[in-house]
């Protein structure tokens, strides 16, 4: 009974969403006050109903209905109850579902706080909003039902794919998904704009929060299942330029652009059609991450779908809103008035450059992903885009993308001066020749180019807290006031800061875990030990253990340096009784912000073990810078001025499209 009601909650915000889709714009459309005010309540109906079906779906898995074909395709009754609420995403419908779930949770969120919009353009927000849901719950109903029965009822489920069954892969797919969905909104936002005729430095204003939720969001999940791969898949990376990796780091790229894009029309109203642009790509890139996990065109641990009928309605709602939106921009925006002129050497021009290196650098990784697609569907023949294309592509992009981070926050608007900047930076440079000369003349192994690297992260560390410093007018008046000062800077400012600082950190990650890993491939028998790095890892045991849902061995390793035991891991490899499906389970050992990664082969005897060892230096910075960027994303939103929003009444500048000077 409570699947059939899940159905009909899910039928009832499909006939929601088709009114929200129609009557505000209607309304907008005829000026007629009433219809534009049917938007907020509808969609708040709509976020109703959908969270309603998807409850219903949730407690099918945590009850084990295996009647439910969802549930019996990806659930078991000895799952522990973290895997089984998981698993109602752990599957291509009930994904889908989470999607629909966020998607109508940001349209009731703008029905809330959208107070302040003017009635027209929140009416069209809305719409464009629930134009995304219908496509998708109709997607749902029609290819995807999630509710679907079997009779009779199986007394047993299939048990969810054993790789998803981590805690890492509980929390990434929501929050990646809200950095998806995220997206929606200032997608809707700039069609809404396109649409109503209102685009100025309060829409930017607008804009900014919900461009900033989403990339906290995708920035945590990005990191979330970067850390999953890391631990569980036993293979010792962090990233590996998979394709549905890409798909969510495409929008990334190009939401960090759209921030820092809206910046200057919030400020300046210049960079408008940037802006729109970059708002409505940033979406369209997370409509093909959906669609490249979900049609069947990957074979990737983390696509589900393989049905050829739902790629192409996926395909359909690509078509519809990447081609509709896009048309709608090349037909409003020749109109669109440019706003404030500026010089290349402003901080302007510095974000103008940002979003060229971040762009293009979005354009490199898009064609390695499609082009292996596009050529196999041409000719038939498969082919595999790696990390040495990337490598060669993306990082000369970013390195002077990376440059040039700490000059931007210190330039002037408008016309700035790049000597005085220099000046305000040479303890930033100076910090950076002085790493790169010690590690040059210190470090040994690893290539060339990494002090040069580690260099390079310091300049931009430095360069951030420079900034704060100059703002404070540090050593330039008393500490007492330099302390009031920077107390009182805007939190956007501090967010900056932060920001770039965990840019900085990621690099030192990166690079010390490229450079100066070590790894040793062994076999080892009880009692015999391997040595790495200062490392010694001594094979104490090899014994049995019960899971819940899986058996596994487990082999006991006491890890010591310089004659001194510092504590001991079990890595082991798993059976899961129903599936029969073996993991790997690496053991991680944290020395500073280095790890120790251990991780078992296949082989596993009575007495011996292969195993892989790596001395990762500095990986864990990667996570970690990840997590002082969001820090950085938090405080930008929580900014007096989104805490307050755009100003409602009708005294700040009317902006129209107007024809372009």
């Amino acid at each position: 009974m409570i699947a059939e009601l899940g159905h009909y909650a899910l039928i009832l915000a499909l006939a929601l969403a088709l009114v929200q889709s129609v009557l505000p714009v209607w309304g907008s459309r005829t000026g007629d006050d009433a219809l534009m005010g049917t938007a907020a309540p509808v969609a708040l109906a709509q976020a109703l109903f959908v969270s309603l079906s998807f409850a219903a779906l949730t407690w099918a898995y945590v009850t084990s209905d295996f009647s439910v074909a969802n549930v019996y395709e990806n659930s078991h009754s000895a799952k522990p109850l973290i895997y089984k609420i998981s698993g109602v995403w752990g599957n291509h419908e009930g994904s889908m579902m989470l999607w629909v779930l966020i998607l109508a949770l940001f349209g009731g969120l703008v029905a809330v706080f959208g107070k302040n919009l003017p009635q027209s353009l929140k009416a069209n927000v809305l719409a464009v909003q629930a134009w995304v849901a219908l496509a998708f719950l109709l997607f749902i109903l029609l290819t995807s039902n999630p509710f679907l029965r079997l009779d009779p009822a199986p007394i047993e489920g299939r048990d969810l794919n054993p790789i998803l069954q981590d805690v890492g892969l509980a929390i990434h797919p929501p929050l990646l998904y809200f950095g998806y969905v995220g997206f929606s909104i200032c997608f809707a936002f700039a069609v809404a704009a396109l649409i109503d005729g209102r685009l100025d430095a309060a829409w930017a204003r607008w804009v900014r929060p919900w461009a900033l939720t989403a990339w906290i969001f995708l920035t945590l999940g990005i990191a979330m299942g970067s850390y999953w791969a890391y631990y569980e898949l036993g293979w010792g990376g962090w990233w590996f330029w998979d394709p549905v990796e890409n798909a969510s780091f495409m929008p990334w790229l190009i939401g960090t652009a759209l921030i820092h894009s809206a910046v200057v029309m919030e400020k300046r109203e210049a960079l408008k059609v940037w802006t729109v642009l970059l708002a409505i790509l940033a979406f369209s890139l997370s409509l093909l991450g959906t669609f490249l996990v979900r049609s069947g065109v990957l074979t990737s641990v983390h696509s589900f779908a393989t049905d050829p009928a739902r790629g192409v309605f996926i395909l359909a709602i690509l078509v519809l809103f990447i081609g509709g939106s896009l048309s709608l921009y090349a037909w409003r925006a020749p109109t669109l008035k440019q706003g404030g002129l500026f010089a290349p050497v402003s901080r302007e021009g510095a974000l103008v450059l940002n979003n060229l290196f971040l762009s293009a650098a979005c354009a490199a990784v898009l064609v390695g992903t499609l082009y292996p697609l596009a050529l196999e569907s041409i000719t038939g023949e498969k082919i595999s885009v790696g990390a040495p294309f990337f490598n060669s592509t993306f990082v000369p992009l970013m390195i002077p993308l990376l440059i040039a981070m700490p000059f931007g926050p210190l330039l002037a608007w408008k016309r700035g001066d790049l000597l005085g900047v220099v000046q305000r930076l040479l303890v930033a440079i100076a910090a950076a020749v002085f790493t790169t000369g010690i590690l040059l003349a210190l470090v040994t192994g690893g290539s060339v180019l990494a002090p040069l690297a580690v260099g390079l992260a310091v300049f931009i560390i430095v360069g951030a807290l420079a900034d704060l410093a100059e703002r404070a007018a540090l050593w330039r008046v008393p500490l007492k006031v330099s302390f009031a000062r920077a107390r009182g800077l805007p939190r956007s400012a501090w967010g900056t800061a932060f920001a770039h600082i965990g840019m900085g950190l990621v690099i030192l990650g990166i690079v010390g875990d490229s450079a100066w890993k070590s790894e040793v491939v062994q076999r080892v028998k009880i009692g015999e030990s391997v040595s790495i790095s200062d490392y010694t890892l001594t094979l104490e045991s090899l014994f049995p253990r019960n899971g819940p849902n899986y058996q596994e061995g487990v082999a006991r390793f006491t890890v010591s340096r310089n004659g001194k035991t510092i504590g001991t891991v079990e890595p082991s490899r798993r059976i899961f009784l129903a599936r029969r499906m073996p993991t790997t389970e690496a053991a991680l050992l944290t020395h500073g912000f280095s790890q120790l990664y251990i991780a078992p082969g296949e082989t596993f005897t009575e007495n011996s073990i292969d195993v892989r060892i790596y001395d990762k230096p500095l990986v864990l910075w990667i996570w970690l810078g990840c997590l002082v960027m969001v820090a950085g994303g938090g405080l930008s939103l929580s900014d007096r001025r989104y805490r307050i929003g755009a100003p409602r009444t009708a005294k700040m500048r009317s902006a129209t499209l107007q024809p372009a000077e």
